[in-house]
């Protein structure tokens, strides 16, 4: 028992579940940032609870990307980048850190629109100037905590996404409906169907989701030097692939979890109450203010605020993980801010541009629509490279991932690759 309590893989226990749990549940929770708010509530506005299923349907999907893109992190001791430069072309590597990055930026430049608004929302005042304070925030955070302190204070942020169980609780939900939609997949040829199906899956699995969890599973190798990468100390694996599954499971069931609640809040209010077209997270919070009560729309806007804290930073620090790692800068939230100033500049630049599209004429929801439509083109092929990663016996030594497991990493794979063809054509057409 004594010897549990500090098995270098798992971490101290207590309690257990709390020491296990770390980039996988910050990881599901950053899923649901402000611009996934927004597609929730678009969804259960437009449909009702008519695309509830599409949760239970991408949750095994998520779940096996998420540990995949753990283990490449935690076997390797190498984020994905950092593999990706080792073994791959380079034009391929470079194309899909600018990718990335283009597609990070926008959304965070979403993310704090949607912040501001959400604040004004609840105390007035001007939106643009809250936009510059939660992005300074967060960039003083991430340079200026220590990985272990600025990790507790992810998994704190965490909490907010309570805010959506909250609003469920104040609102009259007919749950034999919401069953209905839930188990019960209801498919349809209109096109408006199949481009919210394609926004939710491209929201659910994004490519900065994979980068950084890994990235995170390097990163806890350093802050606990027992723990070593799997290919050097194979005996380690059992463990540490328990603790990762545990972790990832859980992150991302609570993801789908608050975004299910947000979709049965919309389509239990908005769409019951003929409001159908919501374009951002602070018409939705509006909107619910008159079907739902003072109390339901301050919970929603609050929990806008929260979960933007806690995406924002995993949005700059994938960028930055994803560049340094392509260019060989040292990287790394553990790291001080003079050890690594090439990472911690792209974090903050990122952040900083995102800021200043908010202070442009770019219309915020049409720029989200981009970073989707670009999330969706970088996702599938990353998701093949880190696949066939996973069979390489060179790359992950003795803890290649089982078949079972890149079954359904290929079945997601070819889901977002249809998912890209659809946004795409819809481009065209």
């Amino acid at each position: 028992m004594g010897a549990k309590a500090t098995n270098p893989v798992v971490g101290p226990s207590k309690p257990r579940l709390l020491g296990v749990l770390g980039p996988g549940l910050i990881t599901g929770a950053s899923d649901d940032d402000p611009s996934g708010i927004a597609t929730y509530s678009q969804t259960g506005a437009q449909f009702g609870f008519g695309l509830t299923w599409t949760m239970l349907f991408s949750y095994p999907l998520m779940s096996v990307v998420q540990e995949i893109s753990a283990r490449i992190g935690r076997t390797t001791g190498s984020g994905i980048a950092g593999n990706m430069r080792k073994y791959y072309p380079n034009w391929l590597l470079q194309s899909v850190v600018v990718l990335l990055i283009l597609a990070n930026i926008i959304n965070i430049g979403a993310d704090l629109g949607a912040m501001g608004d959400a604040l004004k929302l609840i105390i007035g005042g001007p939106a643009l100037l809250y936009v510059v304070l939660f992005g300074t925030i967060s960039v003083v955070l991430q340079i200026f905590l220590k990985y272990s302190r600025y990790v507790s204070v992810l998994k704190w942020l965490t909490l907010s996404l309570f805010a959506y169980f909250g609003t469920v609780l104040f609102v009259h939900v007919p749950w034999s409906e919401v069953a209905k939609g839930l188990f019960i997949p209801k498919l349809s040829l209109d096109a408006s169907f199949w481009t919210a199906v394609v926004a939710i899956f491209g929201t659910t699995i994004s490519p900065y989701l994979f980068f950084w969890q890994a990235s995170q599973e390097v990163e806890d190798q350093k802050a606990k030097p027992r723990r070593k990468p799997l290919k050097k100390a194979p005996e380690q694996a059992e463990s540490a692939i328990e603790r990762i599954r545990l972790d990832t499971y859980v992150g991302m069931a609570f993801s789908n979890i608050v975004a299910l609640a947000i979709m049965i809040t919309a389509g239990a209010t908005l769409h019951a109450n003929g409001t159908t077209d919501i374009q951002s997270t602070s018409q939705a919070a509006e909107a619910l203010r008159p079907v739902a009560g003072v109390f339901a729309f301050a919970i929603f806007a609050l929990g806008v605020i929260g979960t933007g804290l806690l995406a924002i930073p995993v949005l700059a620090g994938s960028a930055g993980y994803a560049l340094g790692e392509a260019r060989k800068w040292p990287v790394g939230l553990e790291r001080e801010p003079l050890q690594a100033k090439a990472f911690y500049a792209t974090i903050a630049i990122a952040t900083l541009v995102g800021a200043c599209l908010n202070f442009t004429p770019i219309n915020p929801i049409k720029a989200l629509y981009w970073s989707a439509v670009v999330n969706g083109v970088v996702a599938a092929p990353v998701m093949a490279v880190m696949m066939l990663m996973t069979a390489r016996s060179d790359i992950m030594g003795e803890a290649t991932v089982p078949r079972w497991m890149r079954l359904i990493g290929w079945l997601a794979t070819a889901v977002m690759g249809a998912a890209a063809t659809v946004m795409v054509v819809q481009l065209f057409v």
